[in-house]
């Protein structure tokens, strides 16, 4: 298991569009991926539960990876967030 903390930058926050990007991100990886707020984790890869997570400008989020290729794909997830940015 690898994890890492982002807090989010972008103005509006993760709603639909940027949320939808992340979660086809985190699908692309067969590695099981999560995302939490608050003590509060989902599934990645689900678009409803990470935009009901309510995520804002200025909110920290947890995002962790489980599998094969967890480094890879938690270094891949980290270097999207920051250069998305969200």
């Amino acid at each position: 298991m690898v994890e890492f903390s982002y807090v989010l930058i972008g103005e509006e926050g993760l709603h639909a569009r940027p949320a939808g990007h992340f979660v086809k991100k985190a699908q692309s990886y067969p590695e099981k991926v999560t995302v939490a707020k608050n003590g509060k984790s989902v599934d990645a890869k689900r678009l409803f539960s990470v935009i009901n997570l309510q995520i804002n400008k200025g909110d920290e989020i947890v995002i962790t990876v489980t599998g094969d290729n967890e480094a890879g794909a938690a270094k891949d997830l980290q270097d999207y967030c920051a250069s998305a940015p969200l």
